[in-house]
């Protein structure tokens, strides 16, 4: 291994104890020249989330990257750059080893672990100023870009403080002057005939100076340098079922457009800037074991990443940051055939999925008193292969909530039966339905690096944002 001139000698150690996986060698990222080391003073950070990504998920999406793109992933990339930093972050909140996205996100927000499900507010029930608050007293410039809801945990840790994260209308009206730009899903939440209290929350971000946006060609002509964009009642679709419609793909932008539309204001007003980008729906699809729902979300966050380091092109004062909150389920290829030389194969089967395990479930739910046939054909029309009929009867079984043969309490729901069927054809395991413990991967490239090599503790991050703001 060649140590990094970025990093100290003792934090290349401890990295090397994870067997090499993430080792540093001199590369650059998307065609640009490695940032200069820290040192210049930071105008503004991109700080971007791949929501529940275990660490076992960059490798299966450098492979996939490889079998549907015939290149590599530029986070991959980034993990080589000599100038780049590279750590591993505790996740846990202040009541579990086991965090939530609200806990996670809060803990970076204010600078606290708080309990899962709520969001900057301490155990003792005091509620903390969250990080866009305090930079908008300074002046920075704030946003927040996301596949979800743009009122769900991870982009409300960095600018609302609530009890409960559900509470996603007063999130919403938080936002009103203390983030400048918002993009993602979740219209319902800021809309009069949708809010629980009536309230036209759009007519308030109009009166303040907000260009509203609620589609893709909307997004792509919008001008102001404050913006809303809402492109979906709830989280937006997946990356998969969006290439498969395309009328939802014409509609819904992208979350690499959504980032180069918020960080081309940053960079073009000559302010201090803070801009969260989350890619939501990895979490979702662990959640749900979609190995290839997963793995294309996966990819679009990639392509973010892209787009951020294409727009920064060789600027030496903007500090981009790339991680997870936390691990789900961990999935991993599992190996395959004698000498495990069946796993590339099967592995790539995966590129064959046309639909998400949400859409598959949705299409189920329309067939009441459904057959195994019926169900097996649904799956097969998507996923590619045949369930074998004892598997097809106990999707059935479980699907009307009556009993099946499983060991693992975790995989006991339609979500774990499918996701270890479909793991038999593309040699993929996942361990449950659930966030892990695991510490997650950050890696780090501009001034102040330096800050994310080594083992990072979340609450931590707050301070570091901060700090180099200021």
């Amino acid at each position: 291994m060649q140590n990094s001139p970025s990093l100290p000698r003792r934090d290349w150690l401890k990295l090397a104890t994870l067997g090499g996986a993430l080792s540093c060698l001199p590369r650059s990222i998307a065609g640009v020249e490695p940032l200069p080391p820290a040192g210049k003073k930071v105008r503004g950070i991109v700080f971007m989330v791949s929501d529940g990504m275990s660490p076992g998920v960059l490798t299966m999406a450098e492979a996939f990257s490889k079998i549907t793109r015939k290149r590599g992933t530029h986070w991959h990339d980034l993990l080589q750059d000599k100038t780049a930093a590279c750590g591993l972050m505790d996740t846990a909140s202040a009541n579990s080893y086991v965090t939530d996205s609200a806990a996670a996100s809060s803990s970076w927000g204010c600078g606290h672990r708080v309990n899962n499900g709520s969001i900057n507010v301490t155990p003792d029930g005091k509620s903390q100023p969250p990080i866009f608050s305090i930079l908008k007293e300074k002046g920075t410039l704030t946003g927040l870009v996301t596949t979800a809801t743009a009122t769900h945990a991870t982009p409300a840790g960095f600018a609302a403080s609530v009890d409960k994260r559900g509470n996603e209308d007063d999130i919403a009206t938080q936002y009103l002057g203390r983030v400048d730009v918002i993009l993602g899903g979740g219209t319902g939440h800021f809309e009069a005939t949708k809010r629980k209290d009536g309230h036209d929350l759009f007519g308030d971000f109009a009166k303040a100076g907000y260009e509203i946006v609620n589609d893709r060609d909307g997004l792509l002509a919008s001008k102001k340098e404050k913006l809303i964009g809402t492109f979906y009642s709830g989280h937006l679709p997946y990356s998969i079922d969006m290439q498969r419609d395309k009328t939802l793909a014409a509609k819904i932008p992208t979350l690499s457009e959504m980032a180069e539309a918020a960080l081309q204001r940053f960079l073009s007003s000559g302010k201090s800037f803070l801009l969260q980008i989350e890619g939501a729906r990895i979490d979702h699809a662990a959640h749900l074991n979609d190995i290839a729902g997963l793995l294309h979300e996966q990819i679009a966050f990639d392509d973010a990443i892209g787009t951020v380091f294409k727009l920064i092109g060789t600027r030496d004062d903007i500090l981009v940051v790339v991680t997870s909150d936390h691990g789900n389920s961990n999935p991993g290829i599992l190996g395959v055939g004698p000498s495990y030389s069946g796993s590339d194969e099967v592995f790539a089967k995966i590129a064959d999925h046309t639909a998400s395990h949400e859409f598959l479930f949705s299409e189920w739910a329309k067939t009441p008193n459904g057959t195994a046939d019926q169900l097996t054909a649904l799956v097969q029309q998507h996923l590619q292969y045949v369930l074998k009929s004892d598997e097809a009867t106990a999707l059935v079984d479980i699907f009307n909530k009556r009993p099946v043969i499983e060991w693992n309490d975790q995989l006991d729901k339609p979500e774990g039966l499918l996701g270890q069927f479909t793991g038999n054809h593309v040699g993929v395991g996942w361990t449950g339905t659930t966030h892990s413990s695991d510490p997650t991967i950050i890696t780090a490239s501009g001034p102040g690096a330096e800050r994310f090599s080594g083992l990072i503790v979340n609450k931590d991050v707050f301070g570091h944002l901060v700090e180099l703001l200021d």
